[in-house]
């Protein structure tokens, strides 16, 4: 029945059907999260890292109504070009699929669509969460309820500091989903290293990250993990610039009105421009991080199974 709407790119299978690693890739950070060719370059690069260190990298989208799992190199530059792709999360994907168009895959997607095909590693930039004032606006990212429900362990840069990252942190508790600092004991904050926050369970190794998630699901607890990766020091920003730029680009969305999905693409656009493209730099730096870890998880699984 899912080969009705999956295409799974060939070398994928034969790595999934033999037990070996996989790591899937998102695609929304191709289609709106950068720029053309830094989308492109980017997400070559994630893949060329996964291969590098022994996995197989499977980059999520849909084209056309077809959901693919591992996208080939054209279809990489299509999605980075092609205009119109349509940010696809949980609710989106029937209808984008019946409908026969694009979908550029956001981490709740990507997680589902992983899932199904039987791949349980997934790296990406940072996961969504409860944004800022959502006691007032209930503004909640999918993302959430998808961990709480979908065993992928998704590895990131702890989530976009442009949310509240303390009330994102609860809500994960609530929902029993256990958030890993990978050498850290403080929960990272995408563009810094800290957010102030504390994590579940500090692990130092891919080995013994394996084992803990690999144990969580033989125990038939079900949903994902949250592994929070800091950014490397060298690559890390200014906290109280990006603390600042955060604040004024919040004020602006809410001075325009901007709401719901499209509220994370303007304010990281905006930080975007008041840190002069440094924001851009220290994301691609992060994913690049992210998909190294990634690789190591999926072939110490791989190992374990």
């Amino acid at each position: 029945m899912l080969s009705k709407y999956l295409d799974v790119r060939e070398d994928v299978q034969a790595a999934i059907e033999q037990g070996e690693a996989v790591v899937a890739l998102e695609s929304t950070i191709i289609s709106h999260g950068m720029p053309y060719p830094r989308n492109v370059e980017t997400a070559l690069m994630c893949e060329k890292i996964i291969s590098d260190q022994g996995a197989v990298p499977a980059t999520i989208g849909i084209i056309k109504g077809r959901i693919k799992v591992g996208l080939t190199l054209e279809e990489v530059e299509y999605m980075g070009k092609e205009q119109g792709i349509i940010k696809a999360s949980r609710r989106d994907l029937p209808f984008i699929v019946a409908g026969k168009a694009d979908g550029a895959t956001t981490v709740a997607a990507t997680m589902i669509i992983a899932a199904l095909a039987g791949i349980k590693v997934f790296a990406t930039g940072g996961i969504g969460g409860v944004h800022r004032g959502a006691q007032e606006t209930y503004d909640i990212s999918a993302d959430l309820q998808e961990l709480a429900k979908t065993s992928v362990a998704v590895v990131c840069a702890g989530a976009k500091s442009i949310l509240d990252i303390g009330l994102t942190l609860e809500y994960l508790e609530t929902f029993g989903i256990p958030v890993v600092g990978f050498k850290t004991d403080d929960f990272p904050a995408f563009y810094t290293r800290k957010s102030g926050y504390g994590v579940d369970y500090r692990i130092d190794s891919a080995v013994e990250l394996a084992r803990a998630i690999k144990t969580k699901w033989e125990l038939g607890l079900e949903g994902g993990v949250v592994i929070g990766n800091p950014i490397p020091p060298e690559h890390e920003l200014d906290s109280e610039k990006i603390t600042r730029a955060i604040a004024d680009a919040v004020i602006e969305a809410e001075a325009k009105g901007i709401k719901g999905k499209e509220t994370t693409p303007f304010l990281l656009g905006k930080v975007l421009e008041i840190t002069e493209g440094k924001s851009l730099d220290a994301n691609i730096e992060l994913v690049y991080n992210n998909s190294g870890l990634a690789a190591d998880l999926a072939v110490q699984l791989a190992k374990l199974s």
